[in-house]
């Protein structure tokens, strides 16, 4: 089933893609990897000088993944289920900064599953260091041609 999961199983797509690689799925686990790219425009205006990732940004690194990982235990039917939307951040935990040309490292793992909701915890890291912890909820919601 690993084989069928790509970037295209989740709906966003460059400039706002920020997950560059699946490195490997489990059942209830995923690994991605992103480049941060020093030409990444967002780098222009934040901390201009001294370029800091926007942690926020490191933060949706871990929902993207998430939701890769939600289109691999969904399968083939994540598209008739719907489309992974972010419902809740519970907790987010900024530990280390993150710069450009960097390689960002991000492990989802899915606590739980809950009435359609799904509960994951999220951990960015940089050379082996945490960046970004974060848990967040996630839920299917119908795709725009689905509320006609």
């Amino acid at each position: 089933m690993t084989d069928s999961l790509t970037l295209s199983s989740i709906p966003h797509r460059p400039p706002f893609l920020f997950v560059d690689e699946i490195v490997e799925v489990e059942e209830r686990r995923i690994l991605t990897k992103k480049f941060v790219d020093p030409e990444s425009d967002f780098f222009r205006g934040h901390y201009p000088g001294n370029p800091v990732m926007p942690g926020v940004l490191v933060c949706e690194s871990c929902f993207q993944a998430g939701a890769l990982l939600i289109a691999h235990i969904a399968g083939a039917d994540l598209g008739s289920r719907g489309v992974p939307v972010l419902t809740r951040v519970s907790d987010a935990r900024f530990k280390q900064i993150v710069r450009p040309g960097q390689t960002l490292h991000v492990e989802v793992t899915l606590d739980e599953e809950l009435g359609g909701a799904y509960f994951l915890t999220g951990r960015a890291s940089v050379d082996g260091k945490m960046a970004v912890r974060v848990t967040f909820a996630v839920m299917l919601v119908p795709g725009e041609d689905e509320t006609s």
